[in-house]
């Protein structure tokens, strides 16, 4: 089979993979906190690296759609996507984590952090009450300033919006020997930078012929094949004092940006990311790492001899994790995502390039997609695009998302029927 060209890339509403890779983010989170030494080889903690870059790609992809079909994106509605996308399930959790602390004996504890947890700097809380947080305050404060640095200060202009990318890459490694206080903040910002800059270059025909070799279904499986070998081989890199260093993030990032383009492709990898199963909990996966810390205490409480570290907890802390993130995900996530685009207001369409129907598609970030073709330079328009197996395309509408998750990534482009398409994730520790 061939590669994946520019004209279907831009049609694809939905990447199925992207669920996948992040229920296995997620989980590796959760064997790197509870699995003790017997997971230490999976290097759980570089899964929030993968959130991240996740988060970057789809939300700029987003973001760089919604600019081509309106001409200009709202940051109003941006800004309010997020905030339902985001912050009710993680006040919900914050308050459980409180209620728990205080039953225990704890709670002063949580409320001495509770100001940075309000503000989002939960990376510079003085205690771990809820550190765990501090991933979603990284995102929080990128997309903050993100969508007017790239969409407001630099309008249009690809070269421009890379050079502005690259520049602030540079700037923020330029910093990483200065960030004493909280060491190593500076390079989640440029794990999420790099799934930026992906999405800027694939989002332009001469910038997508430079990946689209990763596209073919063969050269996928040996992308897969080098990127578990890249993270496999993180625990026999020189070791810094805490066993991560920036240079192993920044390869990591960058491997993860590679591997991006190769999951779009039809075949075995895009088919095993895409089982039911693993899109359950990448759909869950926000919920379930914001709750790891309580389900770890629940299967404790229920089963005083999980309270060592190892395998059992682990499973234990995962399935109970999976129960609650489930419920938040219905009764938390989803209505408050509805409510966000509700507000957003849904007079917008993205439309998406080059499709074959005019029929209105499902919305996405709370604007209705149509699939009108429009001449793209460098494009030549068809009658249709041709279909990918295993590839969604007119049928499966893009969540918009944001986050991490929105896409499911949220912050994958996620089926808007569905609700919350992506999440946003970029959420672990």
């Amino acid at each position: 089979m061939t590669a994946i060209s520019y004209a279907e890339y831009r049609s694809m509403r939905r990447f199925p993979a992207l669920d996948g890779l992040r229920a296995i983010a997620a989980v590796i989170v959760v064997a790197f906190h509870f699995g003790g030494q017997e997971w230490r080889w999976v290097s759980g903690w570089v899964g929030v690296q993968l959130f991240f870059v996740l988060s970057g790609f789809l939300i700029t992809t987003l973001l760089l759609r919604e600019e081509e079909g309106r001409g200009r994106i709202s940051l109003r509605s941006f800004y309010i996507r997020r905030f339902f996308r985001i912050l009710p399930v993680y006040f919900v959790v914050l308050a459980a984590t409180y209620a728990v602390a205080h039953l225990n004996g704890t709670g002063a504890k949580v409320r001495e952090s509770m100001p940075y947890y309000l503000l989002m700097v939960n990376e510079f809380a003085p205690n771990s009450a809820f550190l765990h947080s501090w991933t979603i305050a990284i995102e929080q404060k990128f997309y903050l300033v993100w969508p007017v640095l790239a969409f407001v200060v630099v309008t249009g202009a690809v070269r421009r919006r890379i050079a502005v990318t690259l520049l602030a890459i540079a700037g923020l490694v330029a910093m990483i020997p200065h960030a004493t206080d909280w060491p190593y903040w500076p390079i989640h910002y440029v794990s999420i930078l790099v799934g930026c800059l992906l999405a800027i270059v694939m989002h332009y025909p001469r910038g997508y012929a430079l990946v689209r070799p990763l596209t073919r279904p063969v050269v996928s499986v040996a992308v897969l094949i080098g990127f578990v070998a890249v993270h496999l081989s993180l625990p026999f890199w020189p070791p810094a004092e805490d066993g991560q260093s920036e240079l192993m993030i920044a390869v990591y990032a960058v491997a993860v940006a590679l591997l991006l383009p190769a999951m779009l492709a039809p075949g075995l990898p895009t088919k095993a990311l895409s089982w039911r199963p693993l899109v359950f909990v990448g759909e869950r996966s926000y919920s379930l790492y914001l709750v790891q810390y309580l389900a770890a205490k629940t299967a404790i409480g229920l089963v005083p001899a999980f309270a060592a570290h190892g395998t059992r907890l682990f499973l234990a802390t995962t399935v109970i994790g999976l129960l609650a993130a489930d419920l938040l995900f219905r009764w938390v996530e989803q209505p408050m995502i509805v409510v966000g685009r509700r507000i957003a207001g849904k007079g917008r369409t993205v439309p998406a390039l080059p499709t074959r129907a005019s029929t209105p598609l499902p919305t996405v970030s709370g604007e209705p997609v149509t699939s009108g073709a429009r001449t793209v330079p460098g494009v030549p328009v068809t009658s249709g695009a041709r279909t990918v197996p295993g590839v969604p395309t007119d049928a499966h509408q893009a969540t918009a998302h944001p986050d991490l998750t929105e896409t499911r990534m949220t912050d994958s482009l996620a089926p808007a029927a569905r609700l919350p398409a992506h999440r946003d994730i970029a959420q672990v520790p």
